[in-house]
């Protein structure tokens, strides 16, 4: 799974997105962002709005107007604060009436692409043509002046005429050049501005082959994010494990509480026993409101936030929790459409801050498992809920707020790469089979089923890891019940010799480094005086060749346990 944390700085809200592919987790972030953009515009919106109101009153108002107007906003105030309390106390009773199916379509993207389409830019006109018949093109005539005097002197009327005649070429060579200068500047104008205009339609085809892609490839992301969703739906339905558990995610993160409380599950299933475990991140102190009603104070012009008692807010605060974890199970039960849950584990972990040492710290402070029949068949709408969380066999502190950890019912890591087929052995046994003498790994095969079917009543199963022969895990028990339950190693020596302490530190180190609840050694032999001293005090169960003939024939099944038969079989003497 992908994972991308996304938050809101406005709206303070944070979660963690999860999805099966990383354009799918981008989908879901951007989807998020954009429902939170949008409320945050809203909340904006309205309180732009209110400033505007408050800008146009006249400096000449009153003020007793001014206060008035003060106390209204106050009392809004603190109407939504008593909403919140109000809300924060009907987490449970508010998730009972929602519809009981699951809208698949609220999952699918139905955003609009919404960048515009780049506009047809609008073509820069040309300039006018010269034309060689406008007046400022047209040279003017040029009449000679003859006078008498020029008819009596010889040649002076000549020479004026051919002066005229002069000046009138001159003229029209002038304007014919203005012309040509004019027109050369109109034929640059025209070349610049025909450039300029196919630059602008070449970039407008560019941006427009842009968008056009763009908008291509937001429809085929959309589509295909939409199809994953219809793919989701069908796999889930057809029960495939991987489907069933993006399912339960999606049904987790659909569940409305407020902005500020963090969104973050883990989910894990087992097909085989139908269990359902839940690592759920419960809401910190200071995501709870704690403000009762907010007051105008006149005489500071300010608004003043009257909180709850200290007693309240500690009651508030384990009401949230419980109804949490009680709505969690509800809502995981009843969109369990395809009847594949039959038990779930429910492990609350909080961020606090250890008060012994002032350190961060992660505890888990509630855990439960509940039956799928038996708490459907519950009244929610009626039940106390730290009773109905005690009849559950829940395990918490006392007080919730105080965080005191407590260890989870099971938390399991059931993809542990180690994990191999295991094969059936124990049908096989009778009374002469010497379980000293067996195939090594025919007795871990034997001792994993001999444990499943231990664990089995409870729901509990048991996992042979891959054959090493090296002392380490050989096998690996979860058990769901409440108060023994969790983790166990399971170690199998088949030997003729008596087990030293030596085998039991490795064992204890190992519960450790697996973060076990409990380790278990079972032999054929039997355990020296210090490896039951070493045991004293630890998680550690030493199981003896006759405590194990034991519990085969509590489960009806005959072997024997000959060491000085299995040495001579096995060339050990």
């Amino acid at each position: 799974m992908w994972e991308i944390r996304v938050k809101h700085e406005g709206l303070h809200a944070y979660r963690t997105v999860r999805g099966a592919t990383q354009q799918e987790a981008e989908t879901k972030s951007r989807l998020q962002i954009e429902a939170w953009d949008a409320r945050w515009a809203r909340l904006v919106e309205r309180e732009v709005a209110r400033q505007e109101r408050l800008k146009k009153r006249s400096w000449a108002d009153k003020q007793s107007d001014i206060d008035r107007r003060a106390k209204e906003h106050a009392l809004e105030l603190t109407k939504d604060a008593e909403a919140a309390i109000n809300g924060l106390r009907e987490l449970l009773s508010s998730a009972s009436v929602r519809p009981r199916s699951f809208d698949w379509e609220s999952l699918k993207d139905t955003s609009k692409f919404e960048k515009p389409e780049p506009s047809v830019p609008k073509p820069e006109v040309f300039p006018a043509e010269p034309l060689i018949s406008e007046p400022q093109f047209v040279a003017l005539p040029f009449t000679a002046t003859i006078k008498l005097v020029d008819w009596i002197l010889p040649g002076a009327r000549e020479r004026k005429l051919t002066a005229a005649k002069i000046e009138e070429e001159r003229r029209k060579r002038d304007a014919q050049q203005r012309f040509a200068q004019a027109h050369s500047a109109w034929g640059r104008k025209v070349k610049e501005i025909t450039e300029r205009n196919q630059t602008s339609v070449a970039n407008n085809e560019k941006a427009q082959a842009a968008w056009l892609l763009e908008r291509q490839t937001f429809a085929e992301t959309r589509s295909l994010f939409n199809s994953g969703i219809d793919d989701l739906k069908q796999e889930y339905f057809n029960r495939v494990p991987e489907a069933l558990i993006r399912y339960w995610t999606e049904v987790l993160s659909k569940s409305e509480y407020p902005d500020s409380f963090p969104r973050d599950q883990v989910v894990s299933f087992d097909p085989e026993s139908g269990m359902l475990v839940v690592d759920y991140e419960l809401p910190p102190q200071r995501s709870i409101p704690n403000t009762k009603q907010v007051k105008y104070i006149s005489n500071r012009q300010e608004f003043q936030e009257v909180p709850i008692s200290d007693t309240e807010f500690k009651r508030l605060y384990d009401e949230v929790l419980y109804q949490i974890c009680l709505r969690t199970l509800y809502e995981l039960f009843r969109a369990d459409d395809v009847n594949v849950i039959k038990n779930i584990v429910f492990n609350g972990w909080v961020q606090a801050i250890d008060k012994a040492t002032g350190a961060n710290t992660h505890p888990c402070i509630m855990t439960v498992q509940a039956n799928k029949a038996e708490f459907l068949a519950l009244n929610l709408n009626q039940i106390d809920l730290k009773a109905c969380f005690r009849s559950l066999k829940g395990i918490s502190g006392s007080k919730l707020i105080d965080f005191s950890p407590v260890r989870p019912v099971l938390s399991l890591n059931r993809e542990d790469p180690r994990f191999v087929g295991s094969y059936n052995v124990v049908e096989s046994l009778n009374d002469k089979t010497n379980l000293a003498a067996m195939d090594w790994l025919d007795f871990e095969n034997l001792i994993r089923e001999l444990f499943e079917k231990e664990f089995s009543k409870d729901g509990g199963e048991v996992k042979i890891t891959q054959a090493s022969r090296d002392g380490g895990v050989d096998a690996i028990a979860f058990d769901p019940d409440p108060l023994r339950g969790g983790k166990i190693v399971i170690q199998a020596k088949r030997y003729t010799n008596t087990v030293g302490v030596a085998a039991v530190r490795d064992l204890f180190g190992t519960v450790h480094n697996e973060g076990a609840t409990k380790g278990i050694l079972v032999t054929t032999s039997d355990y020296g005086p210090d490896a039951y001293e070493f045991a004293k005090g630890k998680p550690l169960t030493l199981l003896t060749g006759s405590e194990l003939l034991y519990l085969l024939g509590k489960h009806g099944y005959q072997a024997k346990i000959d060491l000085k038969e299995a040495k001579k079989l096995l060339g050990e003497i």
